[in-house]
C-alpha cells in the first residue's frame, strides 16, 4: 500500500536548524508512513531549496505567510493525509506508533503534546498551559504540529491564508474534533530566551484580540513590533 501521508513544511530562513526535523521524520519515511515531503517557503535567503533537492522534497515558493505557504503545500499534496509541521518543531520518540493509530480515525484531527528543548520551570510552565489550553478549550497551536486527513482538511475549509492565527482558525473550524496524539512535539525555545513570561503575556493578549474580531493582518503587525 502506497505511503498515506504527505508532510507540509513552510520555511523562512530554516536552513540552518531545520535538520533535526528532517532527522525524526526519516523514521516515517523508512516505516512507510511519508510518502511525500513537500516544502514552502516564504522567500529565503539560504540554501532551503538546496536542502529540499538534495532530500528528494518538493520544493514550492510563496509569499511569505504561513497560512498561505501551509494552504499550498496543501493544495500540492497527494496522499490522503497530511501532517503540517513547522520547520523547528521534531517529533519525539513515539510518534510513529501515536501516527499510525490515528490513522484509524479519520473523522478527527489529531496534534502532539508540546515540549520545549529547554531546561527549566518556565518552559515547563508554558508548555504545560499550552497543553491544558488544547484539551480544554481544543486549541492547539501550530507547534504542536497538526495531522488531519486531506478530507477533514477539505471539509473544514483548511488554512486560511492569514499572516498568523491560521493554526487558531482552523482549529476552531475543527471545535470537537481535535484529539491529542501520545507522542511529544519538541519545540525551539530560542524566541523564549530570556522573555519566557512577556511571550507567554504577548501570545495570550493576541489570541484574545483575535478572537474579539482584531484581524490577523493587523495582529501580524503587532508581532513584528
Amino acid at each position: 500500500m502506497p505511503a498515506p501521508i504527505s508532510v507540509i513544511i513552510p520555511t523562512l530562513n530554516a536552513a540552518a536548524g531545520i535538520t533535526p526535523t528532517l532527522a525524526a521524520l526519516a523514521e516515517g519515511l523508512d516505516a512507510g508512513l511519508i510518502g511525500e515531503l513537500i516544502i514552502v517557503d516564504g522567500g529565503s535567503d539560504d540554501e532551503i531549496e538546496t536542502i529540499a533537492d538534495d532530500i528528494g522534497a518538493r520544493f514550492a515558493a510563496a509569499p511569505p505567510s504561513r497560512g498561505g505557504q501551509l494552504a499550498m503545500g496543501a493544495k500540492l499534496a497527494t496522499r490522503p493525509w497530511l501532517l503540517f509541521i513547522h520547520a523547528d518543531t521534531v517529533l519525539a520518540e513515539g510518534w510513529l506508533e501515536a501516527t499510525r493509530t490515528h490513522l484509524a480515525t479519520p473523522n478527527k484531527a489529531g496534534y502532539f503534546r508540546l515540549r520545549f528543548d529547554a531546561a527549566g520551570l518556565p518552559p515547563r510552565l508554558v508548555a504545560g498551559w499550552a497543553n491544558l489550553r488544547s484539551r480544554l478549550f481544543g486549541l492547539p497551536y501550530g507547534d504542536q504540529a497538526l495531522l488531519i486527513s486531506a478530507a477533514l482538511y477539505q471539509e473544514v475549509g483548511g488554512y486560511p491564508k492569514h499572516p498568523l492565527m491560521e493554526d487558531v482558525a482552523l482549529a476552531r473550524a475543527l471545535k470537537g474534533r481535535l484529539t491529542p496524539l501520545k507522542a511529544d512535539a519538541v519545540t525551539s525555545a530560542a524566541r523564549y530566551q530570556g522573555q519566557w513570561l512577556r511571550r507567554g503575556i504577548r501570545n495570550l493578549t493576541l489570541i484574545l484580540l483575535y478572537f474579539l474580531g482584531t484581524s490577523p493582518e493587523s495582529l501580524a503587525e503587532r508581532y513584528r513590533r
